[in-house]
């Protein structure tokens, strides 16, 4: 089992726009074959000093069946035309693949 962990910093202006593309693009993704959840959510502000927080930050939690599976994900048609979609919008993106320890 692959899992996804991606950080996608936004423009403050866009993060509302971005996160409206980003879930319209999510039934698309989970259609895909293994993919075993994709879903997009923000930090909870909390008191906890050691919290990183960053409201500009969208993280993306993604499980897949297989590496083979992440990589058909790259790209299918529905993710190019996200990508060209949310290309402005998008100030960084940092992408961790892991597997089960």
């Amino acid at each position: 089992m692959i899992h996804v962990i991606a950080s996608i910093t936004v423009k403050a202006s866009e993060r509302d726009a971005f996160l409206e593309i980003f879930k319209a693009n999510v039934p698309k993704v989970l259609k895909e074959e293994g993919c075993m959840e994709y879903s997009a959510v923000v930090d909870f502000q909390t008191s906890v000093p050691i919290q990183e927080t960053n409201v500009n930050v969208v993280t993306v939690i993604e499980k897949w069946k297989s590496f083979p599976h992440l990589e058909v994900h790259f790209t299918a048609p529905h993710m190019l035309e996200y990508k060209a979609k949310v290309e402005g919008m998008v100030e960084a993106v940092s992408l961790k693949i892991l597997e089960d320890a």
